[in-house]
């Protein structure tokens, strides 16, 4: 893990009755650009040209203050992205970069938009603005921040706040919601989280209806961890479990979610993963494996996404689920080759329709503060499967059949903390 050098100024200030006060800025510097080289069924290529280049630079300051139990975190990002793609959306279960670009449907308008055009975007937010008030046993934070539940490795069935595609490659920090989060810790070691994270509707409107209200409850029992979610989620019942128990030198992860649709039908997801760290050849190592299921998922792509059942469509488009279809395979692992150097690998492979990611990346960190990652996005798969290319039109001259998401990809991300 990067464990960057921070540049800290602390000022000790006098409070009424009695407590310090500390500040602390923070900085970051990330570069990340791709390269994309598209079949001959591709509609980007078919409308624009192959291969495609794309860049996001991104300058994220990050500023917190503490007064005893009270603290207020601040992170205001400027961005610029650039490209050949920016007017194509791509296949989510292949997305690389999740950076926000605007707050359309979050309850705080903080994204400023600075200039923009075909191919190119500049704006900047404020991705948290949260005050956090912590007690022995009792936490509140109240504003813009990032919750993550779940035990998923590469998929997220548990986690319904912004959870990462399978495949994103930045993930130092989560995208933000809006949101009150109450935690209470236990004298035996279980805690509570109740959660309301607030969201506008379609139409731009603040509404109890597009929010959410969910409560997580974590213990333990023998030697394993327990936690049970009840949530309402938009119009959604949300009901979930998950299990963690070490096995040997490995430890063992289980989610399973059941959601009630507004309709009255109940959709079943589920993970279940392994992972292990170990040495082979004298190199730190570590492996996984994890399996998922998911209702929401089809048994065979339509000719168009605007044919997806409309649950699976809702999900996608509000980026809580990254693939279309129901039963998923990843394994995967990393090595550290030398102290400055590690490679990491992982395979999806699609149970349904048989075809298969390959995703590989190479790490490179000098020091504490920089980190230099190169990676490889391989689709293994044919036209009108998942991983070679999800059907999205046709071609109205010649009635072939258009596609998104195949093609080789690569990428450079470089990243600097002040």
């Amino acid at each position: 893990m990067l464990c960057p050098i921070r540049i800290r100024w602390f000022c000790w200030l006098a409070l009424t009755g009695a407590g310090t006060a500390a500040a602390e800025f923070d900085a970051r510097i990330k570069w990340f650009g791709t390269a994309s080289a598209f079949p001959e069924h591709d509609i980007q290529r078919q409308l624009d040209a192959t291969p495609a280049y794309d860049h996001n630079v991104d300058l994220r300051l990050m500023f917190k203050r503490a007064w005893s139990g009270l603290s207020v975190q601040i992170e205001h990002s400027t961005t610029y992205v650039a490209g050949d793609s920016l007017a194509f959306s791509s296949a989510p279960g292949t997305t690389l970069d999740q950076a926000p670009t605007d707050d359309d449907r979050r309850v705080m308008d903080l994204t400023w938009n600075i200039d923009s055009g075909d191919r190119h975007q500049a704006l900047h937010r404020l991705d948290r603005m949260a005050v956090k008030y912590r007690t022995p046993n009792w936490g509140f934070t109240l504003g813009r921040e990032a919750v993550t539940w779940g035990s998923g490795l590469v998929f997220q069935p548990m986690d319904l706040f912004n959870p990462f595609a399978p495949t994103t490659v930045d993930r130092d920090y989560k995208a933000g919601d809006d949101l009150f989060l109450a935690e209470r810790l236990f004298s035996d070691g279980s805690d509570l989280q109740l959660l309301l994270v607030g969201r506008r509707d379609a139409d731009g409107d603040f509404t109890g209806q597009a929010g959410s209200a969910a409560a997580k409850w974590r213990s333990f029992v023998g030697g394993a961890e327990l936690e049970l979610l009840a949530a309402r989620h938009i119009a959604d019942q949300v009901y979930g479990a998950a299990v963690r128990w070490p096995l040997g030198g490995a430890m063992v992860r289980s989610d399973l979610v059941a959601t009630r649709l507004r309709e009255g039908d109940w959709e079943l997801s589920m993970v279940v993963n392994i992972d292990y760290s170990l040495a082979l050849a004298g190199h730190t190592s570590y492996l996984f494996a994890e399996y998922f299921h998911s209702d929401f998922g089809v048994h065979k792509l339509p000719d168009t996404p605007a044919e997806l059942p409309a649950p699976l469509r809702q999900r996608l488009e509000r980026g809580e689920l990254f693939n279309l279809m129901r039963d998923y395979l990843a394994v995967g692992g990393t090595i550290e080759w030398h102290p400055l150097w590690s490679q990491s690998l992982t395979v999806i492979a699609n149970l349904t329709d048989g075809s298969s990611l390959v995703q590989s990346q190479l790490t490179y960190e000098p020091g504490d503060h920089q980190r230099l990652e190169f990676g490889a996005v391989l689709p293994l798969g044919s036209r009108g499967q998942e991983f070679g290319g999800i059907p999205v039109a046709q071609d109205a001259l010649t009635g072939a059949v258009l596609t998104t998401g195949g093609g080789l990809r690569g990428y450079l991300r470089w990243v600097y903390y002040l």
